[in-house]
């Protein structure tokens, strides 16, 4: 029996379409700053634009239930190096879709994403007491954002952001349920922070984690989270880049974060970025934007950062971030000149180190001579302009460093406090050194990373 060719080409795309939801498709997701905001200079790392984080949104009424699924997750290789208490991507079990003969496979994809993962998406009320009211008792919203159920312990998953300052936390979920959340801790330097539920109150469908490695550009992105306070909200876009440094909250920056063109906007704060098998690959915090809301440029914190310091937060209530105490940026062809310095180098220029900290104390070399390349200008206006004299970092542990952010990934994935990295450099007068630098723990103050 013959049929027509349109019904083959259609049944086919759409058993492609399930075949990679079922087994091997990925893509993910991604905060706010207005186009005019001055050139960022963070520790270890120069920003050419900046982004600030969403605030959470007033409180608004909306409620939304679905159902849930799952979906057999992708095979991927490890990572050459696990990270330190980093939790690996969760299984899930194998599903069997019947397929109507007349269905879109695209709008077939994202409906069971959103039933697999909306459940353990919820929104979370930040409350404090007014100012404004002396005389009241209660606790009134400041804000809200999203997050995400991470285990059945009660544990969710959200941005620092979104519960900083907060004196009660009020956690919903999609089927309606309403609870008091306890806040576990914090990490303002990935932004990241844990909530507590009582397990016992509530159905729990943690999400499954993803694999930054099978990330790449031009894969699907999914976000779930609260826009402006609408429930349950779902939307779709691409991985726009990969590897992004954004500022965190406390002036250090946040490297390998995703980029994508998916709608975010104030509220979407601390829910999950998606990929084609409703995995988490990231966590939405922020959008760049002169307008507060979507412009399609957001921004996600890396699933690989959240697997190592979600656990640590619940574990040891902090997580102690590796401190190499170095301002720079990447050298350029367009540096060499001026620096005096080859210019098929690669790596990052250090131009500055701070005092006593590690890379001081292991002989690491800052430039202390102004050429006249200029870099930007300070808060103040005063211009700031590229040191000649610095060390350039072109490999750490013998992997080789193209660039300021690789140095950033390598110590946020790899390195703990007190560790020893071995840095190859190339001096100002052209030889190459190797520096061996004990690592320290990020102090508790801004600026420097």
């Amino acid at each position: 029996m013959s049929y027509p060719r349109g019904l083959v080409v259609l049944v086919a795309l759409v058993a492609l379409a399930l075949a990679a939801l079922g087994c091997s498709v990925t893509g993910p997701t991604g905060l706010l700053a207005p186009t005019n905001t001055p050139r960022a200079r963070v520790l270890n790392h120069q920003l050419r634009a900046t982004a600030t984080t969403i605030l959470p949104t007033p409180a608004l009424d909306a409620q939304v239930s679905a159902t849930s699924a799952t979906a057999e997750p992708a095979s991927a290789s490890a990572p050459t190096e696990a990270p330190a208490g980093a939790a690996g991507p969760t299984a899930a079990p194998h599903s069997t879709v019947t397929v109507p003969v007349d269905a879109d496979a695209e709008s077939l994809i994202l409906e069971r994403i959103y039933e697999k993962v909306n459940p353990s998406v919820v929104r979370i009320f930040n409350l404090a007491h007014s100012s404004n009211l002396p005389s009241s008792t209660d606790a009134i919203p400041q804000g809200e954002g999203s997050g995400f159920v991470w285990d059945t312990q009660g544990h969710i998953v959200t941005n620092n952001h979104v519960v900083a300052g907060a004196e009660q936390l009020q956690v919903f979920f999609a089927d309606g349920t309403q609870m008091d959340g306890e806040l576990v801790a914090t990490d303002p330097y990935s932004d990241l922070a844990v909530v507590k539920v009582d397990p016992s109150l509530v159905t729990l469908v943690p999400v499954e984690q993803g694999d930054i490695n099978t990330v790449k550009v031009g894969q699907r992105a999914v976000a779930i989270g609260n826009p402006f306070g609408f429930e349950g909200t779902m939307t779709q876009g691409i991985v726009s880049a990969i590897g992004r440094s954004i500022p965190g909250t406390s002036n250090f920056s946040i490297p390998e974060a995703i980029q994508t063109d998916a709608a975010i906007n104030p509220g979407n704060s601390g829910g999950p970025l998606l990929n084609d098998l409703g995995q988490v690959i990231g966590v939405n915090a922020q959008i760049q934007s002169s307008t507060q809301s979507n412009s399609g440029v957001g921004f996600a914190i890396p699933i690989n950062i959240v697997q190592r310091i979600a656990p640590a937060l619940i574990k040891d209530g902090r997580y102690r971030h590796a401190y190499l105490g170095i301002r720079g940026g990447n050298y350029t062809r367009a540096w060499s000149k001026a620096l005096g310095l080859p210019a098929d180098v690669h790596g990052a220029y250090v131009e500055e180190v701070v005092r006593g900290g590690p890379a001081e104390q292991a002989g690491l070399r800052a430039g202390s001579q102004a050429t006249n390349i200029l870099l930007g200008v300070d808060s103040t206006g005063t211009p700031i302009y590229l040191q000649r004299g610095g060390d350039v970092i072109v490999a750490v542990d013998g992997k080789p460093i193209g660039k300021m952010d690789d140095l950033l990934i390598y110590l946020e994935r790899y390195t703990s406090p007190g560790q020893t990295v071995q840095l190859s450099v190339v001096r100002s007068d052209g030889s190459k050194a190797t520096v061996s630098v004990k690592l320290g723990e990020r102090p508790q103050q801004q600026g420097e990373s």
